[in-house]
């Protein structure tokens, strides 16, 4: 990943937020890495090294500065240019935890050698596909220890270390403190409820947080989501453990102000990570902007609504259900649908609040009798068959990525068209150039006729058409 030193010292100088996360500045007369937000007073271009990500500071020998505190940025940009590649493994470490063992693996699923993966991390990341997870490891728990009064060995099960000892170890070789040293210089956190703890999660203004509510609001499941003019709420399980989160947009900082409900530690981690890609918090308004404005139509539309994010889902299998339901109905139909399956096969759960069920398992609707929640047959069937694929691991979205290979075996369900698996792969995958095409609210909007003249106009949007979706779908500019 090539970083232009000249603009990199440009964005430290001015400490401009756009730039945080984009790159790291490491400082080698300190052997101290930093954001480039970092309020110290700058140091000399001449002592100054950048790196792509701080996996590849700290392989470099530099410690994170305890100031700035580069664990909680924004992270490396979701979509890096010209590795599609990377950026689906960074969301598959971010799902599945990786273990270092398990790198194979991570190779296995995008269809690449484990060598050539190696060699795409470090040209685009600068550091290896290990270094990375160790880096988010550490950076978890620096962040549960900075911000919550957990005990040591529940900070190393939450942020995926195998043992305290190991914990301990590389705090030791990463900090040159200790733990405990490091939770004596963090400010007071507050006293919570067991199995409640407050997050900050950074993101790269511009940000229209009013228009993601504004979008999700009139698709949010009854007595699963729940959203107002300030904040998002949901059920979240895993297992047979149930809990709630809830975001809203903190005032003072660039950051959702994320509080999680869940009793237990281990899923923490995941928790906030599924967060993240829910609001879009890693991507880089500026370099999206930078090509759909060269669309005069499209210009307009990002001056009135900068910062615009393409709304992840919580769960894959569940935003599919949703987007099933969502055929050649309105909004508000398949919104009522979805509150009437829930309500039907659901887990019931009291967190008040309007918050009720925890959607279906697969399982349970690979078996339900959907047309009972007033499904017609062809519409049952099909997430019924969509369900039975999940249930006996022939679709995984849990190890999805937007390869061909996973968008083949969903257009293999019956009933599910091209409309579906692109509006899948823009939510549930986080394609950034998925685009439904067909959508009869993007012909309107985009004042074209027809699925192929929308697809040859969108062609100078690549490749974020998903947030040009996005802008389109938000109405007139």
């Amino acid at each position: 990943m090539d970083l232009d030193p000249t603009v990199c010292e440009a964005a430290r100088r001015s400490r401009d937020p756009r730039f945080d996360g984009r790159f790291f500045i490491a400082v080698v007369t300190t052997g101290i890495y930093c954001r480039p937000v970092c309020p110290a007073p700058s140091p000399r271009e001449r002592n100054v090294l950048y790196f792509p990500t701080a996996a590849a500071a700290a392989e470099s020998g530099f410690r994170p500065c305890l100031r700035c505190r580069p664990e909680t940025s924004p992270g490396a940009p979701a979509w890096l240019g010209t590795s599609i590649s990377v950026s689906r493994a960074l969301r598959l470490i971010g799902e599945l935890g990786l273990a270092e063992e398990s790198i194979e693996d991570l190779a296995a699923h995008l269809g690449l050698g484990a060598r050539q993966l190696r060699r795409l991390f470090l040209q685009h990341l600068g550091a290896s596909p290990v270094a990375v997870v160790q880096t988010r490891r550490i950076h978890f728990a620096k962040t549960l220890i900075d911000e919550t009064n957990l005990p040591f060995t529940q900070v190393a099960m939450a942020s995926g270390f195998g043992s305290v000892r190991r914990f301990n170890a590389s705090f030791r070789k990463l900090y040159q403190r200790t733990p405990s040293e490091i939770r004596r210089l963090a400010r007071t956190v507050p006293l919570r409820p067991t199995g409640r703890y407050a997050f900050r999660l950074l993101f790269r203004p511009p940000f229209d947080w009013r228009g993601l509510l504004n979008f999700l609001a009139p698709r949010a499941i009854p007595g699963v989501e729940q959203v107002d003019g300030e904040s998002y709420r949901r059920v979240i399980s895993f297992g047979e453990h149930a809990g709630q989160i809830e975001a809203k947009l903190a005032r003072a900082r660039n950051a959702i102000e994320l509080m999680v409900d869940f009793p237990d530690v281990r899923h923490l981690m995941l928790i906030v990570e599924r967060t993240r890609r829910m609001f879009d918090l890693q991507a880089e308004p500026a370099s999206i902007a930078s090509v759909l404005q060269r669309d005069a139509a499209m210009a307009g539309r990002l001056h009135h609504r900068p910062g615009l994010r393409v709304p992840g889902a919580w769960d894959g299998f569940e935003l599919s259900v949703r987007a099933i339901l969502g055929q050649q109905v309105t909004v508000k139909g398949a919104t009522t649908l979805a509150g009437r399956i829930v309500r039907a096969f659901g887990r019931p759960v009291e967190f008040g609040g309007g918050l009720t069920h925890i959607f279906p398992t697969p399982r349970v609707l690979a078996e339900a009798d959907l047309t009972s929640a007033g499904l017609t047959r062809s519409r049952a069937n099909t997430i019924r068959q969509l369900a039975l694929a999940v249930a006996n691991g022939e679709l995984d979205f849990t190890k999805a990525t937007g390869s061909e290979g996973f968008l083949r075996r969903l257009r293999a369900v019956p009933g599910v068209g091209d409309w579906t698996v692109q509006y899948i792969a823009m939510r549930a995958l986080g394609e950034p150039d998925a685009f439904p095409a067909s959508d009869l609210g993007l012909l309107r909007a985009s004042g074209v006729k027809t699925a192929k003249e929308l697809e040859e106009l969108s062609s100078r949007w690549r490749p974020w058409r998903a947030y040009a979706a996005m802008q389109l779908w938000q109405g007139e500019a």
